[in-house]
């Protein structure tokens, strides 16, 4: 299968500028996502300042930020000024904060003020459907269920996830995110389910050139690089 065959949009996730620039120069990455995990791996030490490099550079394709407080009030002002940042904008909220509480209030006052939202760290079908409850149907809205990390259970995604899809599409205006892959094959795990879309770092995207790949010379080549590895470490026995 070729990229262009997927009916899954791909979102590059990651907090690399530099990467997700390269991301931006291939048509076929429709969309970023970030969080603060990511923006710290990366080095990110000023959130505005970042957001404003990253949005000069992508002015035109949706990228999500993150709210990092674990105050409600204090999550709408910092998902307000995030939403202020671009038209392109998407505001992270996570599902509950730090002590379980559910973050569905917020949710449906910041989608009702036609804010998009990225609802992340989403993993149960109860989650799932009280989310949608609070959504507001007129206003664009993301749904990010995690089933790398349901799989990480030992859990069945693809189900999971359908049944995730079937919620979600009750509303006109808010997709299903096959977030947290864990590797290449999820892709089509979440084409054949049917998500909107499945957000990928950009480790897993490089490997997406290896579809369709003859399997008898993946086979040589890793031969080939296990033996240039150990030249490479001056090996002897």
């Amino acid at each position: 299968m070729m990229i262009p065959d997927l009916k899954v949009k791909l979102f590059a996730d990651g907090a690399d500028v530099a990467g997700m620039v390269d991301m931006y120069r291939r048509p076929w990455i429709k969309g970023f996502t970030t969080n603060p995990t990511l923006m710290r791996k990366a080095g990110v030490t000023d959130y505005r300042a970042f957001a404003r490099e990253v949005l000069a550079a992508i002015p035109d394709r949706p990228i999500s930020f993150e709210v990092f407080s674990d105050d409600f009030d204090e999550m709408a002002c910092q998902a307000r000024e995030i939403a202020s940042w671009g038209d392109n904008v998407n505001v992270k909220i996570p599902v509950t904060n730090t002590r379980g509480e559910p973050s569905y209030e917020l949710i449906r006052q910041l989608s009702a003020a036609r804010i998009t939202l990225n609802v992340t760290a989403v993993f149960t079908l109860d989650q799932v459907r009280d989310v949608v409850a609070h959504l507001d149907p007129a206003t664009p809205a993301y749904v990010s269920v995690f089933a790398g990390r349901v799989a990480d259970t030992g859990r069945e995604p693809m189900p999971h996830m359908a049944a995730a899809l079937a919620l979600v599409h009750l509303l006109p205006k808010a997709e299903l995110i096959w977030a947290s892959p864990r590797e290449v094959l999820n892709v089509l795990h979440a084409d054949a389910v049917g998500c909107d879309i499945i957000t990928m770092t950009n480790d897993l995207l490089a490997k997406l050139s290896a579809f369709g790949k003859d399997l008898g010379q993946f086979s040589l080549e890793t031969v080939q690089m296990f033996r240039n590895d150990a030249l490479k470490a001056g090996y002897r026995l």
